[in-house]
């Protein structure tokens, strides 16, 4: 993506927003939670955004997982991009580092990812008759929903679920206590805690941070739903995305003819698919529009700062909103193309670039 690619979150257009307080204060104290529950796992479920595989990472932690048996499950795989992910599971094998992208809703996936955590707790341990896995990762990278499959996948298997004891970690001996999980496995007995802790990550720059904004890891509020949007346009343009799609689109007309569109005023929560693709359209020649038309250098600040704000108001009329004040239109234009982004309507994308060298922290 080069120097500016990376550099993208220091835009001067990104300025105004001034210092984000990304997490509350009890940061420190869940750390340390998260810290004594691990002690009891035998083995820990990474969960990380695949569209962002280092980004997802708290870096305050990785000290204490990388000494654990780790599997690092990428979720949202159908969200990224299939040519990069494959760079990205060499990169993590050249680390000698476990890892599976996984969709969490779907039970094949995460049956898969349970049977790749059997196979290595068979491996390592022989002689404990009882395995805890912990399932840990930042917000909104799919915790939730991969304990929801593997509680339903383990309720089919082990109907009866029994409640297990491990000796806690402590200055007293023999104390034990009860942990709620889910059993996936038997001889040895394997069990998921169904508590998973919230690790809190720690952002180690504004870049790092706007990508966990804009995969949904902190509230657009704490953001700025216009910056956000201004970052994804920044990333789109300085990777020439607006010119792949005026290559599709070119082949699309050759194929069907003129492309005609509806006319679309409903609200993009609608869930008619038709008119969903007729709006991404719209809004895809909106940006190929103003990019083929950009004279500018991209790696100017300045101009870049310069397209944004045309491809803002070419958005503005893709979405057919009124005219507005300026602000209020900016955070109409920004809601709408962030979700469209979420939703994948976009394409599909990785934005972590892959380390140079299988010496980087994984």
């Amino acid at each position: 993506m080069g120097v500016m690619g990376r550099r993208l979150g220091e835009l001067g257009m990104m300025k105004g927003g001034g210092i984000i307080n990304w997490f509350p204060g009890h940061m420190a104290a869940a750390t340390r939670a998260i810290r004594n529950r691990l002690k009891l796992a035998d083995m820990v479920i990474e969960v990380r955004d695949a569209r962002i595989p280092l980004s997802s990472v708290n870096e305050d932690m990785q000290h204490v997982l990388s000494c654990k048996r780790r599997v690092i499950a990428l979720n949202k795989k159908d969200l990224a991009n299939s040519n990069m992910m494959n760079k990205w599971l060499q990169h993590f094998d050249s680390c000698k580092q476990d890892c599976l992208p996984i969709s969490a809703h779907n039970k094949n996936s995460v049956k898969k990812l349970l049977d790749l955590v059997e196979l290595k707790l068979n491996e390592a341990i022989l002689r404990h008759p009882t395995l805890l896995v912990m399932v840990v990762g930042v917000p909104n990278v799919g915790k939730s929903a991969l304990i929801n499959s593997i509680h339903q996948i383990a309720s089919a298997n082990f109907p009866v679920q029994e409640k297990i004891k491990r000796a806690t970690v402590g200055p007293l001996p023999g104390v034990t206590q009860d942990i709620a999980g889910f059993k996936i496995a038997h001889q040895p007995s394997i069990y998921v805690l169904d508590t998973p802790g919230i690790l809190v990550p720690s952002i180690p720059d504004i870049d790092t941070g706007l990508k966990l904004a804009l995969t949904g890891a902190v509230k657009d509020s704490v953001v700025g739903e216009e910056r956000l949007a201004q970052y994804l346009l920044a990333l789109l343009n300085t990777r020439n995305v607006p010119l792949h799609w005026k290559h599709l689109h070119n082949k699309n007309k050759d194929k069907h003819g003129s492309m005609s569109s509806r006319n679309w005023k409903l609200p993009l929560r609608n869930s008619d698919p038709g008119r969903i693709e007729d709006l991404v359209t719209e809004v895809q020649r909106a940006l190929v529009n103003t990019y083929s038309e950009f004279s500018g250098n991209l790696e100017n600040e300045n101009d870049l700062e310069t397209l944004i704000e045309e491809q803002f108001d070419a958005l503005q009329k893709a979405f057919k909103i009124p005219h507005k004040a300026s602000n209020e239109a900016h955070y109409m234009v920004s809601k709408r193309l962030l979700t469209l982004f979420r939703l994948g309507k976009l394409g599909h994308y990785i934005l972590d670039d892959v380390p140079s060298t299988s010496k980087t922290a994984v």
